[in-house]
């Protein structure tokens, strides 16, 4: 392609809307624009990249003989009434009526519309395991947009499905699918951590994220030099233990305490440390209060009172100020589990069991209560585990001390079992002609998502540093000077060398200053770069890569060898 066609929108200055490298460098290397909040265009470069990703997806998945299909992104509502998640899904949802009124959804996921396939077409085992995928855009009306296409109301994903006849199989589909995932991430460029995760809306038993390790990354992941334990801060147990002490249980003990709220204004008024309160957090739950209590030194880990209750996310939120004061009768700041002004389930993580003498609000504005034990002066819901894993924890494994990294989800996989196959009733004859349940997993790859995530790794402050295997094009060659016709005729001759060779080619024969030449090679990070400039009376030409910037000069004759010898580098074949 000819750098005097493409269009290849620039921009100069930092988009003010982007926060992170990716949605910077990809609007500024116009590769993407945005259309409305959370909704991008993706333009020729970008979009070339988009589809190196979908190659790549489409050989790992064909090698693993999953077959590719192409489903609505327009579904019914009853298909999702039917498995109860088109109330549960929440306001993420798009929906909407036709003319009719009849009640539709734009596509987030697509359990159900495969399921439904499934249920009316297979009907005996021996059409059975059976792998099925598509590459397609995916909605979701997400509350805050951000982070360019890491957070976004239309994405494009890859999504497969699995059906079984029994556990064995749907391991053994879950195990390929794993497997085939590493090679997607890899052949990307891609540095990921497999970490277990949560299976949320989407149901099931196990699940695994391959999160890409970034310090941008919106979520957090936990893992263990020592063994190969890893997994979102969502998901991971948390070990945190408490000292014995053999305190005497002191008298309770009613203190003022005007305007202190915080846990860090508390420790300061009763010079403390924050291990010696008890946090008590107050939930609204399907227009329910509840009272939740942790250590006041922890965070409550809100997905496992999700699990707990059994609602969805957007169904779970911090009590009002009004219900606040209904239930303690105080300020918000100021709740307890002694004396509180209404009844309400009060759940207790069972690390406060072991506290003595500890410190909670006294359901009085400006008062606290000290000198608290569980057992003696309050009761409650005892929980195993309601704490948010940090750094530095116990690995609950082998118990050596977690570690801690932020990434990005570019992948996950679930054993969803028959929560589909139940709902939607989708059912096989065995070889003993006995009606059952199909076995289900559902697998997901963010494509879009992947893209940003690889120019997360791979950027610096020049630009993006594009992995030869999804760069838009591959090799570059730039006419430093077009009015001098050596230059010229030397840059089209390469230029029609490489991409007979099938090496995909940018000639960057503009009329322009060599210096914005080269800054926009490296704004748009083409992996080889080859300069047509001063020497070409000689065949002499300057050889460079993006990742490294050496510059050196070489006979043109070299240049091919060149370009196989780092194409080798990175496992290609020209």
């Amino acid at each position: 392609m000819k750098m005097s066609k493409l269009y290849m929108p620039t921009l100069r200055e930092v988009p003010s809307e982007a926060e992170l490298p990716s949605h910077k460098l990809l609007l500024r290397a116009g590769m993407i624009r945005k259309l409305v909040s959370g909704v991008y265009s993706y333009l020729p470069l970008g979009y070339r990249v988009i589809k190196k990703i979908e190659n790549i997806v489409r050989e790992e998945m064909d090698a693993i003989d999953s077959q590719e299909v192409l489903m609505s992104a327009i579904h019914p509502a009853e298909l999702w009434q039917e498995t109860g998640r088109w109330e549960d899904f929440g306001p993420e949802m798009f929906k909407f009526n036709d003319r009719h009124n009849r009640e539709f959804c734009l596509g987030p996921t697509h359990e159900e519309i495969f399921t439904d396939l499934i249920r009316h077409e297979v009907k005996s085992y021996k059409q059975l395991p059976l792998s099925l995928y598509q590459i397609q855009t995916k909605y979701r009306d997400e509350k805050r947009p951000r982070f360019g296409l890491l957070r976004s109301r239309e994405f494009i994903m890859k999504d497969a499905y699995t059906f079984d006849i029994d556990e064995e199989g749907m391991r053994k589909s879950y195990y390929d699918m794993w497997k085939a995932y590493e090679k997607i991430f890899e052949r990307c460029g891609l540095k990921c951590k497999v970490v277990e995760g949560d299976s949320g809306a989407m149901g099931g038993s196990d699940s695994h994220e391959f999160t890409a390790i970034s310090e941008y990354g919106e979520s957090n992941i936990v893992y263990c030099d020592d063994c190969d334990y890893a997994a979102t801060d969502e998901k991971a147990a948390c070990l945190y233990e408490i000292e014995s002490k053999n305190l005497e249980e002191l008298s309770i003990e009613k203190v003022h305490t005007p305007n202190v709220k915080t846990i860090d204004d508390l420790t300061e008024f009763f010079s403390t440390t924050s291990d010696n309160f008890v946090k008590t957090l107050l939930y609204n739950v399907k227009d329910e209060v509840v009272a939740v209590l942790v250590p006041g030194n922890k965070e409550l880990n809100e997905i496992k009172l999700l699990k707990i209750f059994k609602v969805p996310e957007h169904e779970l939120f911090m009590a009002e100020e009004s219900q606040v004061k209904e239930v303690t009768g105080a300020e918000v700041g100021f709740a307890g589990p002694i004396n509180l002004k209404k009844d309400v389930r009060l759940l207790v993580d069972s690390r406060v069991t072991k506290m003595k003498n500890f410190i909670v609000g006294a359901n009085e504005t400006d008062y606290h209560i000290k000198n608290v034990n569980y057992g003696r002066d309050f009761t409650g819901e005892v929980i195993e585990d309601l704490l948010l894993v940090e750094e530095g924890d116990k690995c609950p494994k082998c118990g050596s001390i977690l570690k801690m990294d932020r990434g990005i989800e570019v992948g996950n996989i679930f054993q969803l079992g028959t929560k589909y196959s139940e709902g939607l009733n989708a059912t096989f004859l065995d070889e003993n002609g006995k009606e059952r349940k199909m076995l289900m997993g559902s697998y997901g790859i963010g494509v879009s998502r992947s893209m940003a995530s690889i120019i997360e790794q791979y950027h610096d402050e020049n630009g993006i540093i594009w992995p030869l295997s999804v760069a838009p094009y591959q090799v570059v060659v730039t006419i430093v000077n077009v009015k001098n016709e050596e230059q010229i005729q030397l840059g089209e001759e390469l230029y029609k060398e490489l991409s007979s060779l099938g090496i995909e080619v940018l000639l960057d024969d503009r009329n322009e200053r060599a210096g914005v030449k080269f800054k926009d090679i490296d704004l748009i990070g083409i992996p080889i770069r080859v300069t047509v400039g001063k020497k070409a009376s000689e065949n002499i030409v300057e050889f460079s890569l993006r990742k490294e910037g050496n510059k050196q000069e070489i006979n043109v004759n070299e240049v091919i060898d060149r370009i196989k010898e780092e194409f080798k580098n990175q496992g290609l074949s020209v």
